[in-house]
C-alpha cells in the first residue's frame, strides 16, 4: 500500500474546507430549497451562478490574505455531507441534511440530531461526480484567480461516516450487513476521487468525525443497545479508509477526525488514547488533521503513535467561537506536542470547518479571517515561511 504524496505533504498550516456562506448564497439556497420562481436569481441557474461568485470571492480572499491550501468554502454544497450522497442512486428520499442545528453554540448535539441515518432502496451506484464537478470548477476559478499553481484541496465525506450514517435496519434485504455497504461506498469513492486526481487534483481531504464514536461513552452505550462490535467497527473502518487511498501517487491525502461540529455545537467528547496506536499508526494517510481546540480531546499523549512520515495537523484553532486564541499559548500548546512528536511532524489548523452545515458556527466572517491568518502567522513563526 502505497503512502506517497504530493507536494501539499510539506504544508506547515492547513484547513478543514468549510467557511462561512455570505448572506446571499444562504438566501439562495433557501429559495431553491423552496422551489421559488420568477426572476433571474431564481432556480437551479440562479443558485450556480450565485455559488460561483461566492466562491470566487472566498478564493480571492484566500489568495490575498496567503491563506493556504485553497478551499471553495463548501460553497456548492449544503452541508459537508451533501456531495457524495449527491454523487449516487440507491438512497431513499434524503431527510433535511445533517449538522444545521442552528446558532448558539457551547452545547451538545443529541444522536439523533447529528447522525441521522439514511435507509436505502437499492444498491449504490455512481451516477455523476459531484466531487469531479466541484473540483472541475474550483480550478477555472484558481486559473481565473492567478492562482492556479497554489496548493488546493478538494473534501469528501469516509466510508465510516457514511455508513454510521446508514439505516440498515430499515433498508429491506438490499445490503446483508455493514461489510457490504462500507464495501459499495468504497468502490464508489475510488472511482469519484481516481476522476478528480485524473483532472488533476493535489490534495484529497477525507472527513471522518465518525472515529470519535469508539471513544465517546454515549456512543458505544448506542452502539452497545445495537449488538454493534466496535473493535470490528474501528478495524473495518480503518481498512476501509486505506482502501480508499491505496495505489495513487503524488497526491496528497489527508484524514480529520474531530467530535462533531454544528452552529457551534459539539456531539463526542472522548481522548484519542483508547483507539490511538490501532489508528494513529494504522492509517496510511500523508496527514492527520485532528481536533484539539479543548479538553474534550485529551492530551497530546498518544501522538507518539503517530506513524513516521505522517504530518499531525493540529487543529488547536476553534471555530466554535469568535474569540481568537491567544499566540503564545498556540506556542506553549505546541511545544507540549513536541514531547510526543518532533515538531518536524506537526503543522497548525483550526480544529474543524466554519460551517459544517448552511446555517455556520455563531462568530463573523472576519473574525473567521483572524483565525486563519493566526494559523499563518504562528506556523510561519515556528517552521518558516
Amino acid at each position: 500500500m502505497s503512502s506517497a504524496g504530493g507536494p501539499a505533504d510539506a504544508l506547515r498550516v492547513d484547513q478543514v474546507g468549510s467557511l462561512l456562506r455570505p448572506a446571499e448564497l444562504k438566501a439562495l439556497f433557501a429559495g431553491e430549497a423552496q422551489g421559488e420562481e420568477g426572476s433571474e436569481e431564481d432556480g437551479e441557474a440562479g443558485l450556480r451562478a450565485g455559488m460561483r461568485r461566492a466562491v470566487t470571492r472566498v478564493i480571492g480572499e484566500q489568495v490575498a490574505r496567503g491563506i493556504r491550501p485553497i478551499a471553495d468554502g463548501e460553497f456548492w454544497r449544503r452541508g459537508f455531507q451533501e456531495t457524495f450522497g449527491h454523487s449516487v442512486d440507491g438512497y431513499a428520499p434524503p431527510p433535511a441534511e445533517a449538522g444545521d442545528t442552528g446558532g448558539g453554540g457551547g452545547g451538545q448535539i443529541s444522536e439523533a440530531e447529528y447522525v441521522r441515518r439514511r435507509p436505502v432502496e437499492s444498491r449504490l451506484e455512481l451516477k455523476r461526480n459531484v466531487l469531479l464537478d466541484e473540483y472541475l470548477a474550483d480550478r477555472e476559478i484558481l486559473g481565473e484567480r492567478g492562482a492556479a499553481a497554489e496548493p488546493h484541496k478538494v473534501t469528501l465525506t469516509g466510508p465510516e461516516r457514511l455508513t454510521q450514517r446508514f439505516d440498515l435496519e430499515h433498508s429491506g434485504s438490499v445490503y446483508d450487513g455493514f461489510d457490504s455497504f462500507m464495501a459499495d461506498v468504497v468502490r464508489i469513492e475510488r472511482e469519484m476521487i481516481g476522476q478528480v486526481i485524473e483532472a488533476g487534483c493535489p490534495y484529497v481531504h477525507i472527513d471522518e468525525p465518525a472515529y470519535t464514536a469508539y471513544v465517546d461513552p454515549t456512543s458505544l452505550e448506542w452502539m452497545a443497545e445495537r449488538h454493534w462490535d466496535p473493535a470490528r467497527g474501528l478495524e473495518r473502518a480503518i481498512a476501509a479508509d486505506n482502501a480508499l487511498i491505496d495505489g495513487w501517487e503524488g497526491v496528497t491525502f489527508g484524514l480529520h477526525i474531530c467530535r462533531g461540529n454544528a452552529g457551534g455545537h459539539w456531539h463526542r467528547e472522548g481522548a484519542y488514547d483508547a483507539i490511538a496506536e490501532q489508528l494513529f499508526d494504522g492509517l496510511r494517510y500523508q496527514r492527520l488533521l485532528l481536533e484539539y481546540d479543548t479538553e474534550r480531546a485529551g492530551g497530546f499523549e498518544p501522538l507518539r503513535f503517530v506513524r513516521k512520515g505522517t504530518i499531525a495537523v493540529l487543529g488547536l484553532v476553534s471555530t466554535k467561537t469568535g474569540a481568537l486564541e491567544d499566540r503564545d499559548v498556540l506556542l506553549e500548546r505546541i511545544e507540549e506536542a513536541s514531547k510526543f512528536l518532533p515538531v518536524e511532524q506537526m503543522a497548525l489548523s483550526p480544529q474543524c470547518g466554519f460551517a459544517s452545515g448552511l446555517t455556520g458556527n455563531p462568530l463573523t466572517e472576519e473574525e473567521q479571517w483572524r483565525k486563519l491568518e493566526l494559523v499563518r502567522d504562528v506556523a510561519a513563526e515556528i517552521w518558516g515561511d
